[in-house]
């Protein structure tokens, strides 16, 4: 191979890079809006907090549902059409929340969730396995934490920017519509419930001129023993038994996620629990992702130089016991920021299970890959279970039930990953 075609791979693979990095981003802006419509949607909907953790539920949920048909859209489209046609859904989705918004109807505002996540269930079945495999696979982990960087940074600053337009003066708010009643109350939520359109509306733009750049992007395609629509998990039963790594590694993802949200979503109510002003407890979320920007750059520095994956998986497992346990016996503000460190116990979680869960598994990459994108299912289950038990438990204590949870991904990365 002449020195030309080198430079020219090296191009490409840049660029394929940077492309997915932009993606990424895009995953963290919107993914992590949630933990600013939570609260932003209990006040205006005026909803409970069970019902207010329903945002989470429609917008994970829909990974579960969305996965497998997105490994059959990928099959034909392939990668580069398929991540455009699920930024597109994604901008479908953003426009619902016009009439959500003037309407003030929280069914309308799920429904829009639903559909951006479905989106994003494209868009994370090509993306993840297109990052495993445009490289060695020893570097997995380290290329998926850059990308988590990406995706991090701008779950950093989403709820910055939503927190600034559609909850700034909340508490105030608040006491005002506690005092009112009838039509002034109702115009009152009707205005801020139309806070949201503007911002939606802008991503709506944003994602559907993205939509077009990817489609006409010099994105090379990959063909890593490519599955045949005959040689599928689903269609070789068989399969199943080779690989019940891949099947831990679901669990593992299911269980991640759940307490990545809980990490990133809950915070802000569980700080105005603590008598914390809203106004402050707004910023907490970023807060969680920017201690997993820090755990992403320390994973790019160690794996797999220092590190190998599946021991930098269990000393995060093992972080994560530790910082929930802390946040148990801790009051206040300290108690908070367990939570929020939590994120640099979760930052390199995902980057290290994807690879070991995909692992050896050839022609079943896509439809394996397609599993693990069920898994996140676990942001729309787990959080819903802790918002019951806030009721039953309390805020602090509630967040119990992450503890067993951390346990199995230890027990992965120890052991599941190994597993043939």
């Amino acid at each position: 191979m002449d020195s030309t075609t080198l430079q020219q791979d090296k191009r490409s693979y840049l660029v394929s890079i940077l492309t997915i990095g932009i993606l990424y981003f895009i995953f963290g802006f919107v993914t992590w809006l949630n933990g600013t419509l939570i609260p932003f949607l209990k006040i205006s909907c005026e909803l409970n907090d069970l019902q207010a953790y329903l945002v989470t539920t429609a917008f994970y949920i829909s990974y579960f549902f969305m996965a497998p048909p997105s490994s059959y859209v990928l099959k034909k489209t392939g990668f580069k059409n398929g991540m455009a046609l699920g930024l597109f859904i994604m901008a479908i989705g953003s426009l619902i929340f016009i009439p959500a918004a003037m309407s003030r109807t929280f069914g309308l505002f799920l429904t829009g969730l639903f559909i951006q996540g479905s989106g994003l269930a494209l868009l994370q079945t090509a993306a993840n396995p297109y990052i495993t495999i445009i490289g060695p696979k020893e570097s997995a982990a380290k290329r998926i934490a850059i990308m988590g960087i990406a995706n991090k940074v701008a779950g950093t600053i989403s709820p910055i920017i939503l927190g600034a337009i559609i909850l700034t003066g909340a508490n105030k708010l608040m006491d005002q519509v506690s005092i009112v009643s009838g039509i002034e109350k109702e115009a009152m939520l009707d205005a801020l419930a139309n806070k949201v359109i503007m911002p939606y509306v802008l991503m709506a733009i944003i994602l559907s001129l993205l939509s077009f750049m990817i489609r006409f992007a010099h994105l090379p395609e990959i063909d890593h023993e490519v599955e045949n629509d005959s040689v599928s998990l689903k269609a070789d039963k068989n399969a199943w038994y080779k690989y019940p790594h891949l099947l831990l590694g679901f669990l593992a993802i299911f269980v991640y996620v759940g307490v990545e949200v809980m990490a990133g979503d809950t915070i802000a109510l569980y700080g105005k629990s603590l008598g914390i002003s809203l106004d402050k407890a707004r910023y907490f979320p970023s807060l969680t992702l920017s201690s997993m920007v820090v755990g992403y750059i320390i994973g790019i520095l160690t794996i797999p130089r220092f590190i190998k994956q599946d021991k930098a998986l269990a000393i995060s497992a093992l972080l994560g016991v530790l910082f929930t346990i802390g946040a148990l016996f801790t009051n206040g503000f300290y108690s908070v920021l367990f939570i929020a460190i939590l994120g640099l116990a979760n930052a390199m979680m995902w980057p290290c299970i994807w690879p070991l869960a995909i692992s050896d598994l050839g022609k079943f990459t896509k439809s394996g890959s397609a599993l693990l994108v069920m898994g996140i299912a676990g942001g729309a289950i787990i959080p819903l279970l802790y918002g019951y038990l806030v009721d039953v438990l309390g805020h602090r204590d509630a967040y119990t039930i992450m503890i067993p949870f951390y346990i199995y991904i230890l027990f992965f990365a120890l052991k599941g990953h190994k597993l043939r």
